[in-house]
C-alpha cells in the first residue's frame, strides 16, 4: 500500500492535485473495484424541468471534497469521540462518472446503471453524485437481483408523477419508479413541502404503495428520534438526497430551490440514526447545480453531507 499525505512526504493540500471525491484513488477499470465504498459520478440533468445545470454537480461537488481531504489519519470528531474512515481500515475509490449520451435518457441511465451494477458487484457501498433526481431510477434498478431494500428520500418534493405528456424518466418520476419495484418494501419520504410537482393522486397513491410522507415541520415536531421510529427497523436502506431538502439560505445551488427547508445537522443526525438502525447499502446525492450557487455553499455542503455520511455508515456498519 503506497504511503499517503505527510508520510508520502508530501503535505497534499486541499488545493493540490486531481479532484476525485475526497482526493481518493481513482479506478477507471469498472471490473477491478476494490473497496468498501466506490463514488459515481452521473452528470445528467436531462430530466430538469425548470433550471438546468445539475449536470456540473459530480465535478462540483468532487473539488468542493478536496477541502475534506486533510484527514491523513481519518476524521476524528470531537463531540461524537469518534475517528471516522480510519487510516487503512477502509478502501474508498472514485470510479469517475457514466457516460452520458446527450439527448438519450435510456442509454444515458444505462450507463448509470452499468456503473451501480459494477460497484454491487465488487461488494461494494455505491455513492452515487447526480446530476437530476431521474439518475435515481438507474440506480435503484442496478439492485434488481439483490436483497430487498427501503428507500428513505431526503427531499422537497415527492417525485411520485407516474406520466406526464409521456415522460415516465424525469426527475419528477424516480420515486414512483422505484416504488413500482418488488424489492422495494417500502419509502420513507422526509422534507416534503408546500407546492408540490406531484399532485393529490400523486400523494394518494404514494401512501398506497407504501410511502410514509412527512414535512419539515413535521419532522421538527416529532424530533430526530420520533422521525426513526417510523422507519422500519433492521433494513437496507437506500438512501436518496436531493439537495434542495436543505434550505435555500444554505444550499441556493439547484434548479428547484424551496423555502422553509432543513439545516445541516437536522439531516446529518437522520443519517446517523439511519446508520444505526440498519446497513445503508447504497446512496445518492442529486440536484445539485454549481452555477447557481455563487458563494459555493451548496457544493460544500452535499461535499461535506457526503463524506459525513460515509463516514458514518462505514463506523456503523463495523459495529453490528
Amino acid at each position: 500500500m503506497s504511503k499517503h499525505g505527510y508520510e508520502g512526504g508530501r503535505l497534499n493540500l486541499p488545493f493540490v492535485g486531481i479532484c476525485t471525491f475526497g482526493k481518493w484513488p481513482y479506478e477507471p477499470d469498472w471490473d477491478a473495484i476494490d473497496a468498501d465504498v466506490a463514488v459515481l459520478g452521473a452528470p445528467f440533468d436531462f430530466g430538469t424541468q425548470w433550471r438546468s445545470g445539475a449536470r456540473q454537480g459530480p465535478r462540483g461537488v468532487r473539488e468542493a471534497s478536496t477541502l475534506f481531504s486533510f484527514g491523513h489519519v481519518g476524521a476524528y470528531d470531537h463531540e461524537d469521540d469518534i475517528t471516522y474512515m480510519p487510516e487503512g481500515q477502509f478502501k474508498l475509490v472514485d470510479i469517475g462518472d457514466a457516460d452520458i449520451v446527450h439527448t438519450d435518457t435510456i442509454q444515458s441511465h444505462a450507463n448509470i446503471e452499468a456503473g451501480v451494477r459494477a460497484i454491487l458487484k465488487a461488494g461494494a457501498i455505491p455513492v452515487v453524485i447526480g446530476g437530476d433526481h431521474s439518475i435515481n431510477i438507474p440506480c435503484i434498478n442496478a439492485f434488481e437481483g439483490q436483497d430487498d431494500i427501503h428507500v428513505v428520500q431526503i427531499d422537497a418534493h415527492l417525485d411520485f408523477v407516474d406520466e406526464r405528456h409521456g415522460v415516465r424518466y424525469g426527475h419528477g418520476n424516480p420515486m414512483r419508479r422505484a416504488a413500482e419495484k418488488p424489492y422495494v418494501t417500502g419509502l420513507n419520504q422526509i422534507g416534503i413541502r408546500n407546492v408540490s410537482s406531484t399532485a393529490r393522486e400523486g400523494y394518494e397513491d404514494a401512501r398506497n404503495m407504501g410511502s410514509d410522507i412527512m414535512s419539515v415541520r413535521q419532522f421538527r415536531k416529532l424530533g430526530v428520534d420520533g422521525v426513526l421510529a417510523r422507519i422500519p427497523a433492521a433494513k437496507r436502506y437506500y438512501l436518496t438526497i436531493d439537495i434542495d431538502a436543505f434550505d435555500p439560505s444554505i444550499a441556493p445551488g439547484t434548479g428547484t430551490p424551496s423555502h422553509g427547508g432543513f439545516l445541516y445537522y437536522e439531516v446529518l443526525e437522520l443519517i446517523d440514526g439511519l446508520a444505526r438502525r440498519g446497513g445503508v447499502v447504497g446512496m445518492d446525492l442529486v440536484e445539485v447545480a454549481p452555477d447557481y450557487d455563487h458563494s459555493g455553499s451548496t457544493t460544500t455542503l452535499a461535499a461535506q453531507l457526503l463524506m459525513n455520511a460515509i463516514g458514518r455508515i462505514l463506523h456503523w456498519r463495523g459495529q453490528s
